[in-house]
């Protein structure tokens, strides 16, 4: 949340997301992200603009 919070505006996908807080990009790591955003998203803390992409939800 936290780079979401610091760029509200900003639509990220997972590995620009991880790129962004120097966590590892290989495929595991990028595939645990991606389930915690979508749960982040059924939650209504994020929205989703459109495939692969996250967003904070304003």
């Amino acid at each position: 949340m936290t780079a979401f919070n610091e760029y509200p505006e900003k639509v990220f996908r997972v590995r620009e997301l991880h790129e962004h807080l120097g966590l590892p990009t290989d495929e595991p790591s990028v595939n645990v992200t991606r389930s915690r955003l979508g749960r982040l998203v059924r939650q209504g803390t994020l929205e989703q603009p459109s495939r692969g992409r996250y967003k904070k939800r304003t």
